[in-house]
Parts: C-alpha cells; sequence; structure tokens
C-alpha cells in the first residue's frame, strides 16, 4: 500500500516544512523584541512590493534555479555534487574569456557564446571528480568540496595577477563591450509600456533559466538518457544487469550537472556585473542543494523553491536594513528554511504518511 499520494509529497510536505520554519522564525524575531508579523510584511514588500525589490528576487532566484537543477541532476545519480559553487565559478571564468575576447555586435550574438563558454567550463570542473569517482572509487562528495577550494584560489590568482585591469585596485577583469550587455527587464518591457526600475538586475537569463528548467524536465523523463540516469539512481544493480554502464551514467551526469552551475554565469557575471570579479557566485551553488532538496529534484518544485529563495535573500536584506535586525538573523532564518526542509524532513513526512494510511484504512474498512 503507497503510504502517501505523489501530490501529498511533492506539495504538503514542502508546505509544511516551510510554515514550521518560518514559525520558529517568528519566534527567534519575537525573542528579540520585534514584531514577526512587521518583519514578515517588509520582507514581502521588499521582495514583491516594487519592481526594484522584485528584479531583486528574480535576480536571485535565476541564479538558485541553474544550481539546484545542477544538483538535481547528480542527485537523480545518487550523486551528492557539492561542487555547485566552484562549477559556477569556473563557467564565470568561461563566461569573462568569451565575452572579453571578441567585440561583440549585439548580445543575441554574445548570448549563445557565453552559454557555450560556461557550460563548457563547469562541466570540465565537474569532469574531474567525475571521473576519479567512475574510476577510482573516490567519493564525490569529498572530491567536489575540495574542488571549490582550488576554484576559488584559482580564481583569486587570475583575478590577482593575469585577468586584472593594469594599474586597477579591484580584483577583476574589465568591463565586457556594450555588445556583450544583457537587456533588463527595464529594457525588456519598456516596448510594452511597463515601467520596470531600471537599476533592477533581473535580466534575460531568467527566461534562459526557465528554458533550462523545462529542457531538464525532457531530458529526465521524456529521453532515454533521462531513463537510464534515473534507473541508476534508484537501483545500480538493476541498472547493471540491465546494460547501463555505471562509469558512463556517473561522468554524463556530472558533466551536465557541472554544466548547468557553469551556466549561472550568464546572469551574475554577464547580466549584472557585466564583468568577472572576485566571490561572484555568493554561494549560490550552496543554495542550490537546499533548493532541488525542497523542489524534489523536479524542475517546477526547483523553479518554485529558487522564487523562495530568492525571496529570503532580498526580502532578508529589507529587513536587516529596515527593521535593523542583525544580517546574522537574516541565515539563521534562511538556515531554518533549509533545516526544516532538508534534515527534517522526517519529522514531517512521517505523520502525514501515519494520516494517510490512518484514512486510507479507515476507507477501506
Amino acid at each position: 500500500m503507497q503510504k502517501m499520494p505523489k501530490w501529498a509529497d511533492a506539495v504538503l510536505i514542502p508546505l509544511f516544512s516551510i510554515l514550521l520554519a518560518f514559525f520558529f522564525s517568528g519566534l527567534v524575531i519575537w525573542g528579540i523584541g520585534k514584531n514577526p508579523f512587521e518583519a514578515i510584511k517588509v520582507m514581502v514588500d521588499g521582495a514583491f512590493g516594487s519592481t526594484n525589490g522584485l528584479g531583486y528576487t528574480l535576480y536571485y532566484t535565476t541564479n538558485f534555479i541553474f544550481t539546484g537543477l545542477s544538483f538535481a541532476v547528480a542527485s537523480h545519480t545518487r550523486l551528492f555534487n557539492i561542487g555547485g559553487e566552484g562549477q559556477a565559478m569556473l563557467g564565470g571564468l568561461g563566461v569573462a574569456l568569451v565575452c572579453l575576447a571578441v567585440q561583440w555586435p549585439h548580445w543575441t550574438l554574445a548570448l549563445p557564446a557565453a552559454m557555450a563558454m560556461g557550460a563548457l567550463f563547469g562541466a570540465a570542473w565537474a569532469f574531474i571528480p567525475a571521473y576519479l569517482q567512475a574510476k577510482r572509487g573516490s567519493h564525490i562528495v569529498i572530491t567536489t568540496i575540495m574542488f571549490n577550494f582550488i576554484a576559488a584560489a584559482l580564481l583569486g590568482y587570475l583575478l590577482t595577477k593575469v585577468l586584472k585591469v593594469p594599474g586597477a585596485m579591484a580584483a577583476e577583469t574589465a568591463k565586457f563591450p556594450v555588445g556583450a550587455h544583457l537587456p533588463t527587464f527595464h529594457e525588456m518591457l519598456a516596448p510594452f509600456g511597463i515601467d520596470f526600475n531600471k537599476n533592477a538586475p533581473a535580466n534575460v537569463s531568467f527566461l534562459v533559466a526557465l528554458f533550462a528548467a523545462f529542457v531538464f524536465w525532457i531530458l529526465m523523463w521524456k529521453t532515454r538518457l533521462g531513463y537510464q540516469i534515473r534507473a541508476f539512481g534508484n537501483s545500480e544493480t538493476a541498472a547493471k544487469y540491465a546494460g547501463i554502464n555505471p562509469s558512463r551514467i556517473v561522468i554524463i551526469a556530472m558533466l551536465i550537472s557541472g554544466g548547468l552551475a557553469g551556466l549561472m554565469a550568464i546572469n551574475n557575471v554577464m547580466g549584472e556585473a557585466e564583468r568577472l570579479i572576485d566571490n561572484a557566485v555568493e554561494g549560490a551553488g550552496f543554495i542550490g542543494i537546499a533548493v532541488a532538496l525542497m523542489g524534489r529534484n523536479h524542475p517546477v518544485g526547483i523553479v518554485l523553491a529558487a522564487l523562495l529563495f530568492g525571496f529570503l535573500y532580498q526580502g532578508g536584506a529589507e529587513l536587516s536594513f529596515w527593521e535593523s535586525i542583525p544580517r546574522e538573523l537574516v541565515v539563521v532564518i534562511q538556515a531554518l528554511v533549509i533545516m526544516f526542509t532538508g534534515a527534517l524532513d522526517n519529522m514531517v513526512r512521517i505523520p502525514l504518511e501515519k494520516m494517510f494510511l490512518f484514512f486510507s484504512r479507515k476507507k477501506e474498512v
């Protein structure tokens, strides 16, 4: 007998987990002498109450969609890819190199090239841990964590010794040529008479992220490769018996995972900063883990979870600014959401399963 319907697993468990997280976050805010209801109002207004806030929310959401999809591909193979941070860093390097190499006449030509290079560099950075896992038995968690630090060190060196503008103080590349600047929501919506804040960083890469989620769905549930990835993740023994090559699947899944993480750079490097700067990823690779877990490794769930974390990032910044709530407390709120939707998943799942089993038995009687 099925313990719980699929819709309950996909909707009710994340919903109750979020409600619990916000309940305890409210207690923490109340504990420091602030009004939790006023705090949530400030967060909602700051994230969705203006086109400027919405632009920042969608900007963060775009980053988290890419890194969430990245982790989900590996997760379907039962691989815990914690290297999204480093893979996104190297993706940024690929995007910067291709944007600086050519005087692009228009962004429609620059964007496909930047996507290809970002994905290529991210996939290349994921290949080595994938090969070590597939051929040498090295644990993917350990190698991908180590490669995050290596990526940060490598990028720091390149930005201070190789790619840095001569005479400049900041560890960053030169600004990309105008032809490589992506259109913002302000520029995209102006022809339709919609006034969107021109300073908001949301840009066309948000649409690319949504398209990537759609392609992810086709890949995982409509192609032979996706079936092999999911079959291997569900049972390696059965997959081997069916003739699926484990090494091939591990390497291909990690290459796709790294490529998706590298694609994030079209948003934060090409779209927002319009140059490569140090620490441009800002932890999005790690947030992508929580996004994928909360979204149940499904593209629809990942997009919604990414929007939630975009709201937490932008709303949290507004909360810290207007209510004088310490930034550390905003991090605590984000951590509570991650804890309840990830680590404490069974605390919500088990009672719900018991409830559904109780009512299903009652119907049988």
